[in-house]
């Protein structure tokens, strides 16, 4: 069987690949952490934060789809499997316990001010290498910028 090719080599290929296996990474783990922080939310905005952090979830599932998909396009492997993800998330992680509306709110502004630093830095490695992959990179930022912004401001 013949294996999947694209239209990188080289330099550019491997760019577009760590920009993808990472901003994957970063996805796959923000969801499992938003979950995580929906399932033991307490507190007077347990109902608004559980809801918000499921929106959260869906956002970062239909992204990191999208990207691993995009990779197998180019003839890349993505690599979302649980060790993986484990051994190379930047994401904070939350306590296994209940979790206080209001640290659940900072965790994820933080957490989200990170994954959105990141893919930036993934939007400006791919300018030049492969635009298609920038302008995914450039969606998943807006949607997690929105995401920043609407936790932020319940600080």
């Amino acid at each position: 069987m013949a294996p999947i090719t694209g239209p990188l080599s080289g330099d550019a290929k491997k760019v577009v690949a760590d920009a993808l296996q990472g901003a994957l990474v970063d996805l796959i783990d923000l969801s499992l952490v938003a979950k995580q922080a929906h399932w033991n939310v307490i507190g007077a905005h347990f109902r608004p934060l559980h809801l918000q952090l499921d929106e959260l979830v869906a956002i970062a599932r239909e992204h990191a789809d999208t990207l691993a998909e995009r990779a197998v396009a180019l003839g890349l492997n993505p690599d979302g499997r649980a060790a993986t993800v484990a051994g190379a998330t930047k994401l904070a992680q939350p306590e296994r316990a209940w979790i206080e509306d209001g640290k659940v709110v900072a965790l994820f502004t933080d957490i989200l001010e990170g994954v959105t630093q990141r893919l930036r830095e993934r939007i400006a490695a791919t300018d030049e290498p492969d635009p298609v992959t920038q302008d995914l990179l450039i969606a998943v930022a807006q949607d997690i910028e929105k995401q920043h912004w609407m936790f932020q401001a319940q600080r």
